[in-house]
């Protein structure tokens, strides 16, 4: 792994899952004190009116992920906070449709196939975020972007088990949520395939609104599911694709969600670049030219509140999946390297 003298934090965690909360916590704890306390997001989170939503989905993911709910609870020790407040954070895009989480993925598949992302976030985070490492003491593994105060698993990852995850917010309506879809984007990091993960969001989807795009070592195929609100919705790719922050075919987003300017604007910009040929990951990602808002998000008055805080494009070659993350346009990678299948 080389690092070009990048803002973006590298910490390696090893252990058990109360264990990686901690090292997770103490990694942001400065930020979220300082930065996402005060917010009015934080608050709205917070507010009583979904102590009950809440108190549901707690229950259920001590019940049905265990782990998780440990880890969680390590995350609120090292952030020296009360877990239900914490939890309450992890569950802000099963609580609220305009959760500050944006994202654009570019979908490459073939022979070796490539997925590209910018995760996009709240713009405070910028310079606090960090990159995780992570053991678990029963060996899996993975290496995950993070924002501080939350769990892996909602962002970008590239596990030891020879797969990729990226992710986009689906701003779904009307969602009872039962089960957090972070806890579910952190499950499926322990997963040892794609398959296993796309059986675990077919079981569980009664959440808030997630699009998940999964290229694993040694398939041509992408899979993309969409998934919240009851149902999940999956299709394989085989061709070179663009995904923002809307439902394209899950009915129940397709029924009823909230499309932003800026997704609605990503989405046809790169579908646009695709059609014109354009297949370079980073001349996607990081495209301004369009006439409507950018691909990539730098504006301070962003109408979503986010900006891309880091771009990743991860290259799944036959023994283990090669990656770039770039945190400015224009740059060297902030830090680059190849992650070995363990088989």
């Amino acid at each position: 792994m080389s690092n070009q003298a990048s803002s973006l934090g590298w910490h390696v965690i090893n252990g058990r899952p109360y264990d990686i909360g901690v090292a997770l916590g103490r990694a942001g704890r400065d930020a979220v004190h300082r930065f996402l306390l005060p917010s009015a997001i934080w608050a709205e989170i917070n507010d009583p009116v979904h102590r009950g939503a809440v108190a549901t989905m707690a229950a259920n993911t001590q019940r049905d992920f265990p782990q998780v709910w440990e880890e969680l609870e390590g995350l609120a020790e090292g952030l020296n906070l009360p877990i239900e407040a914490v939890f309450a954070w992890n569950c802000r895009g099963d609580l609220l449709a305009h959760a500050p989480d944006g994202c654009t993925t570019v979908i490459l598949p073939g022979q070796t196939p490539v997925v590209a992302h910018n995760e996009d976030g709240l713009p405070f985070f910028r310079g606090h975020c960090f990159m995780a490492e992570v053991t678990h003491s029963e060996g899996r593994g993975f290496t995950a972007f993070c924002y501080p105060g939350s769990i892996p698993g909602h962002t970008l990852a590239f596990t030891r088990q020879g797969w990729v995850q990226a992710v986009n917010n689906l701003r779904l309506l009307d969602i009872t949520p039962q089960v957090p879809r972070m806890v579910l984007g952190r499950v499926a990091l322990n997963q040892p395939n794609v398959t296993d993960v796309v059986a675990l969001l077919q079981r569980y989807n009664e959440c808030g609104g997630f699009h998940f795009s999964l290229a694993q070592c040694g398939q041509r195929e992408v899979t993309s599911i969409e998934f919240g609100g009851g149902d999940a919705a999956q299709r394989a790719l085989n061709v070179p694709s663009v995904h923002a922050n809307h439902a394209l075919y899950h009915s129940r987003g397709l029924a009823s969600q909230w499309i932003t300017d800026s997704s609605r604007d990503r989405q046809q910009r790169g579908d646009q670049l695709l059609a014109d040929g354009e297949t370079a990951p980073l001349a996607i990602l990081h495209d301004q030219q369009a006439s409507g808002l950018p691909i990539l998000r730098l504006s301070a008055d962003d109408p979503d509140h986010e900006n891309t805080l880091v771009t990743a494009v991860m290259r799944l070659e036959a023994d283990g999946v090669a990656w770039q993350l770039y945190d400015r346009p224009g740059a060297l990678p902030a830090y680059d390297g190849k992650l070995l299948f363990a088989s």
